[in-house]
């Protein structure tokens, strides 16, 4: 199972240089997860760049993984990962679903840089 963090995703959409390293990993939605808190991350992103309709757009194709909400499982978990690794709020609950559902993140933050599980490509 994959996790694409939303910088991931951004670049994705933007098809800059860097989309080619998640390119493979968004297209196979059958193993995509994919946190409420990247809906949320991308459609402001693209909401304030872009406006309501291409951010609607975008997030029609994020939501074909598989949309995994915030719960108290993931929340506690997140809590402890946030103060063990000195995460923000969004990264840590990224990371703590990946950890529930066994899942490999893919992005280019440098917040998740050297965490288990992770394939971090620095931003180009």
């Amino acid at each position: 199972m994959n996790i694409v963090d939303s910088s991931a995703w951004l670049e994705y959409f933007a098809g800059t240089k860097n989309a080619a390293n998640f390119a493979n990993i968004i297209e196979d939605h059958k193993s995509l997860i994919v946190p409420s808190i990247t809906i949320y991350e991308i459609f402001k992103k693209v909401l304030s760049e872009k406006g309501e309709s291409d951010a609607l757009h975008i997030i029609a194709h994020v939501r074909l993984g598989k949309v995994v909400d915030l719960d108290m499982e993931i929340a506690l978990l997140a809590a402890q990962l946030s103060h063990k690794h000195k995460l923000p709020m969004a990264d840590s609950i990224i990371i703590a679903t990946a950890e529930k559902h066994n899942a490999t993140v893919w992005t280019q933050d440098s917040d998740f840089n050297g965490l288990k599980n992770v394939k971090y490509f620095p931003k180009a």
